[in-house]
């Protein structure tokens, strides 16, 4: 019997430890991708104002400040965005726009003229400064923007 009962409390260790170090970023705080609006309003015509309706929504879920300071963005495709010095606050937002703009701590701009995301279906990866997977969102060819 006293067997028995090391093994169940064994197990429920284990399963609990488990648990503890499985649970997903966003339960501990931190920075996940909010949403990703990949195929902007109207005709794709490259415009800066179309490129700009086409971005990802990164969300700081902590209770502190969070840097991405040399973090990345990138889709299936390796196209990579790399962040300057940015800060987002606990509970904001910051916007990484496809095309042209002024910085600044709602928005950041990669600067393209052409578009990045794919409306047929694409995937957006943030990578912290170690190229360690922090967050993903991944899509398919109907609709125009996905709740990550």
């Amino acid at each position: 019997m006293r067997k028995l009962i090391v093994a169940v409390l064994t197990v429920v260790a284990t399963v609990v430890t488990g648990l503890a170090f499985a649970a997903p970023a966003q339960a501990a705080g931190g920075i996940m991708i909010y949403r990703a609006y990949y195929n902007s309003p109207g005709t794709d015509n490259r415009s800066n104002g179309s490129l700009n309706a086409e971005y990802i929504l990164l969300k700081n879920t902590a209770t502190t400040p969070k840097w991405l300071n040399s973090w990345t963005l990138r889709d299936k495709q390796n196209h990579v965005y790399k962040f300057p010095a940015t800060r987002i606050n606990p509970g904001k937002y910051v916007y990484v726009r496809t095309g042209r703009g002024a910085n600044n701590a709602a928005n950041r701009y990669w600067g393209q003229k052409a578009y990045i995301w794919n409306n047929t279906g694409d995937a957006a990866y943030l990578r912290n400064t170690a190229g360690v997977l922090i967050d993903s969102c991944s899509w398919g060819s109907t609709g125009n923007y996905k709740n990550c």
